[in-house]
């Protein structure tokens, strides 16, 4: 007997199954009727953005999201600078690959750096720079708050209020936020900000990965499969749904003993937990 589709809502960000090829990735999300992808720069560079778009839309697929530009807080104009060109030049990726999102991940303390406001600050000077360009070719900046374990080296934005203080200093359609579970499941704040997130539009992304504990060594690869862990997955989703976001739910798991198995036997394991913990 054929296996039912996953379900509609369902993307497959292209880290979840690592090993996977890009021309891998689009026969394996056809095969199990997954209707959606969120990819990543670097692979998609490697491939080629106009032949990853072909690929793509050629297999009937979305892109949810690019991952990622961002890396906003460099205190030299040197730094400045190159941050400002490298996310030009993602934005044009998203825009060739027909993206909904490009997620920003703003970028951690510059060493030897302790001024956590002024680093937010640097943030919103990039950005006013950036979001006309994102919105002249079409593309939604995702600003994505990470658990504040990684404000110090990764992003210095740590809830989605703080996202939204951002955001909202800019029009909806050229930046919104990006709430993810691993990130924002432990945030009593959670179901009034993704309210205001949805109240003025700002939801552009949703992403969903259980937090497992005893945390392993290597926090950032330690995401858990849907199910794992300690995270009301179903909650976060209708707490967006109640926000009034209605698009996609990548899942998004970064974690090695997904990636040495079999692709197709992790996604078919993503589409079941999807259905039993997410949906």
């Amino acid at each position: 007997m054929k296996a039912a589709p996953a379900p509609a809502r369902l993307s497959l960000n292209q880290e979840t199954v690592r090993q996977w090829s890009l021309p891998e990735l689009v026969a394996g999300c056809v095969a199990a009727g997954v209707g959606a992808v969120g990819l990543w720069r670097d692979p998609v560079r490697a491939f080629g953005a106009r032949e990853t778009a072909k690929l793509v839309a050629g297999a009937g697929l979305r892109v949810s999201s690019l991952c990622r530009g961002g890396f906003f807080t460099a205190a030299d104009p040197g730094g400045r600078a190159a941050a400002l060109d490298d996310n030009r030049r993602a934005v044009e990726e998203a825009a060739e690959l027909g993206a909904d999102t490009l997620v920003l991940v703003s970028g951690g303390l510059p060493a030897g750096d302790r001024d956590l406001p002024g680093a937010r600050g640097r943030i919103a000077g990039i950005l006013g720079e950036l979001a006309p360009w994102a919105g002249s070719h079409g593309v939604r900046l995702g600003i994505e708050p990470l658990h504040p374990m990684f404000a110090s080296d990764r992003c210095v934005v740590s809830t989605l209020g703080q996202a939204l203080d951002l955001a909202e200093q800019f029009p909806a359609e050229q930046v919104g936020v990006v709430a993810d579970s691993y990130h924002l499941w432990w945030d009593e704040r959670l179901p009034a900000e993704l309210r205001r997130a949805g109240a003025g539009g700002r939801i552009a992304c949703v992403q969903v990965a259980d937090w497992i504990t005893p945390l392993p060594q290597g926090v950032l690869l330690g995401r858990g499969q849907l199910g794992d862990g300690s995270v009301d997955l179903r909650g976060f989703r209708a707490l967006a749904d109640a926000a009034g976001y209605r698009g996609h739910i990548e899942v998004e798991i970064f974690n090695p003993h997904l990636w040495a198995r079999d692709g197709t036997e992790v996604l078919r394991e993503v589409v079941d937990r999807y259905r039993e913990h997410v949906a």
